[in-house]
């Protein structure tokens, strides 16, 4: 049990992982695409077979999650993931699932051998409220490092630009939490829709951390995977 009230009635996890030696893992549209595709196919108690394409016209047994993804992003080089288990020992089997059978896809589809990760994924609990209260904002804002990188330092100066790149990004959660539809089967956003509140709050939210030093410092015990 959380200590963070009626919201966190479930223990939360930041999950992260990087391409060897920091090597892209996408390398285009249909790259991103399949991983998202991924994140919702291997989350499921039920085996998949053929690495999470079967025929359209296969009957699949009604789904049973491993995990309930909360946010999410999907980066060059790298992912975030936040979760909470819905079964027990589901993160591992989440993520043994998703990344063998993403890289079993990248390495055919690229004629390539050999790992696509830096070792074993990242697992980090969230047992700090501040923690708890920034995580999900620093997973949506990683594309800002494309554009922007001194969101991280908290001296952005054009925030409408940046939520306008923000809002440009498909391949992570922030659309769905701002109310348009991009991925919404993949997150369970209920828990944190309070927390971040309507559109115009969170996006303040956002503006804040991304122009002040001292919000921006939030994430710094979080920051590894560039």
């Amino acid at each position: 049990m959380s200590k963070f009230g009626i919201i966190a009635i479930m223990d939360f996890w930041h999950l992260a992982g990087r391409g060897v030696e920091k090597r892209d893992i996408v390398l285009d549209d249909s790259d991103r695409l399949r991983f998202i595709h991924d994140l919702f196919i291997f989350n499921d108690t039920h085996t998949v077979e053929n690495y999470g394409l079967p025929s359209r016209r296969e009957e699949r047994p009604r789904r049973t999650v491993l995990v309930h993804i909360h946010a999410f992003c999907l980066m060059h080089n790298h992912y975030h993931l936040l979760v909470s288990e819905a079964i027990e020992n589901g993160i591992s089997l989440f993520m043994h699932k998703v990344n063998m059978g993403y890289a079993k896809y990248f390495n055919e589809r690229y004629e390539r051998s050999g790992s696509l990760w830096q070792g074993k994924y990242r697992k980090v609990p969230i047992t700090h409220h501040a923690h708890f209260l920034y995580i999900p904002y620093y997973i949506h804002l990683n594309p800002l490092d494309y554009v922007m990188p001194e969101w991280r330092q908290g001296t952005v100066q054009n925030a409408a630009q940046a939520l306008h790149h923000l809002s440009e990004y498909r391949w992570s959660s922030h659309l769905d939490y701002l109310g348009i539809k991009n991925f919404p089967s993949i997150t369970r956003r209920d828990y944190f829709s309070d927390l971040l509140g309507k559109r115009s709050a969170y996006e303040r939210t956002i503006q804040d951390i991304i122009s002040s030093p001292e919000r921006a410092r939030g994430g710094n015990d979080i920051e590894w995977t560039r």
